[in-house]
C-alpha cells in the first residue's frame, strides 16, 4: 500500500504537530514495512531528515523553481498534480488540512488535534481563526474519514464542525521511544550536573503560553523551597511569567532549559519527582505520556482531555486554584508511598499507547478504506 502524508510538520515543527507526525511514521515504517510511506514538504528542512526511518519512508519537495518559492501554494494545491502521479491509495493529512483537488479515487484521511481556535477565540487573531476554520472545515468534509486524537477532540468535531460521528475515528498517539529507555548512571549524572539541576525538583514541559497554565505552578510554590524544572518554547507570555518571578523572588527556584536532546529530556523526566501540567485545556497531552512512561506521578487538569491521557491513578486539580495545585504538590512531596504507587500504576495505564496498539489500529483503519 502506499500512502501519502502531509509532511510540513514533520519536517520544520519540533513541538506538538511535528512530534505527532514523526512519532506516527516512525511508528508505522516500523511495525508495517510493507507499506510505501511518501512524505510531501514543501521545503528542504534543516531540522529534521529520514536518517532514522526505513528506505520506504520517501521524502518529495517541489522541483519546478517557481513552486519553490510559492511553498504555501504548493502544499495546498500544486502538490496534488505530484499526487495524480504516485498512483497513492491513501492520502493523509497529519494536521487538520488535506489539499485541494486530489483525485476521488484516492482516498483520504485527515488528524484534527483540536479545536481549541473555536473554543479559546481570544488565544487566536481574527485572520488565523478564519483560515483556520477554513481549512479544518474543508477537510472533514471531504476526507473519506477523520481522526480525533481523543474522545474530546470527536465530541468537539461533531459540535463545532457539525459532522456525523460515524465518520469520526479515535485513535491515540504515543510518544517518542527514547522516553522508554533506561539510562546509564554517567548519563544521569552528566545531565544533572550540565543544567545544574537540583535533587529534588518539579517538571512542567510545554510552551510557555497563557492557556498552558505556567503561572499558576508559580503561584503554588512561592514561598516554599520547591525547584520547578520549565522545557518549552517562550511566547509573549514569557514577560509575565518573569515579572512574576521577579515580585515573589523565584530567581533560585526555577530553571528554564533550552536545546535540550531528547536524551536529557528523558532523563530530566525519569530524575523529577513529579511532573505537573495545568493546562486549561488540550486535544490530548502527550507531555503526560512521556512522564507516565517516565515512571514520574503526574498532576493535571480536571476536565478536557486530560483523563484520557493520565488515567486513573494521576491526580486532577482544577487548574485556576492555586492552593489545590499546592495541596497535590505536598501531597506527593510527603509520601513517597503514594509517589511509588503511582509511578507503578501510571506505567501499567500507559502501555495502552504503545507502538505495537497504535500500529494495529492505523493498520485496520487503512485497510477499512480499500
Amino acid at each position: 500500500m502506499r500512502i501519502g502524508f502531509d509532511g510540513k510538520r514533520f519536517f520544520h515543527n519540533n513541538t506538538g504537530l511535528g512530534n505527532y507526525s514523526r512519532s506516527l511514521i516512525k511508528v508505522l515504517s516500523d511495525n508495517l514495512p510493507k507499506n510505501e510511506y511518501i512524505l510531501y514538504n514543501p521545503k528542504k528542512s534543516g531540522k529534521y531528515n529520514l536518517k532514522n526511518y526505513k528506505k520506504s519512508v520517501i521524502e518529495v519537495l517541489p522541483e519546478k523553481y517557481l513552486l519553490k518559492k510559492m511553498k504555501s501554494l504548493w502544499r495546498l494545491y500544486f502538490v496534488s498534480n505530484k499526487i495524480k502521479k504516485q498512483n497513492l491509495a491513501i492520502y493523509h493529512g497529519l494536521s487538520g488540512e488535506i489539499p485541494l483537488g486530489l483525485p476521488n479515487k484516492i482516498k483520504k484521511v485527515v488528524t484534527i488535534h483540536d479545536l481549541i481556535f473555536i473554543r479559546y477565540p481570544n488565544l487566536y487573531s481574527y485572520f488565523d481563526r478564519k483560515i483556520h476554520f477554513l481549512k479544518f472545515k474543508y477537510a472533514a468534509k471531504y476526507s473519506d474519514i477523520i481522526v480525533a486524537i481523543s474522545q474530546q477532540t470527536k465530541n468537539d468535531i461533531i459540535s463545532f464542525l457539525d459532522i456525523s460521528e460515524d465518520k469520526i475515528k479515535v485513535i491515540y498517539q504515543g510518544c517518542n521511544s527514547v522516553f522508554k529507555q533506561k539510562f546509564s548512571e554517567i548519563e544521569i549524572k552528566n545531565t544533572i550536573k550540565k543544567y545544574n539541576l537540583p535533587e529534588d525538583y518539579i517538571l512542567n514541559v510545554g510552551t510557555i503560553e497563557k492557556r498552558k497554565n505556567l503561572l499558576i505552578i508559580l503561584k503554588s510554590i512561592t514561598n516554599t523551597n520547591k525547584n520547578l524544572v520549565v522545557i518549552g518554547k517562550k511566547t509573549a507570555y514569557f514577560n509575565e511569567i518573569w515579572n512574576y518571578i521577579l515580585s515573589n523572588n523565584l530567581e533560585n527556584q526555577v530553571f528554564f532549559l533550552k536545546n535540550l536532546s531528547l536524551e536529557e529530556m528523558a532523563i530530566i523526566y525519569q530524575k523529577a519527582t513529579l511532573f505537573i501540567y495545568p493546562s486549561i485545556f488540550e486535544g490530548f497531552g502527550i507531555p503526560i505520556i512521556e512522564a507516565l512512561y517516565s515512571k514520574t506521578p503526574v498532576i493535571t487538569s480536571t476536565g478536557s482531555c486530560f483523563s484520557e491521557a493520565g488515567g486513573s491513578h494521576s491526580i486532577y486539580i482544577n487548574p485556576e486554584n492555586s492552593e489545590e495545585v499546592r495541596e497535590a504538590i505536598d501531597l506527593l512531596f510527603n509520601n513517597p508511598s503514594k509517589r511509588n504507587e503511582m509511578q507503578e500504576r501510571g506505567f501499567e495505564f500507559v502501555q495502552k499507547f504503545n507502538d505495537e496498539n497504535i500500529a494495529k489500529n492505523w493498520q485496520e483503519l487503512y485497510q477499512s478504506l480499500l
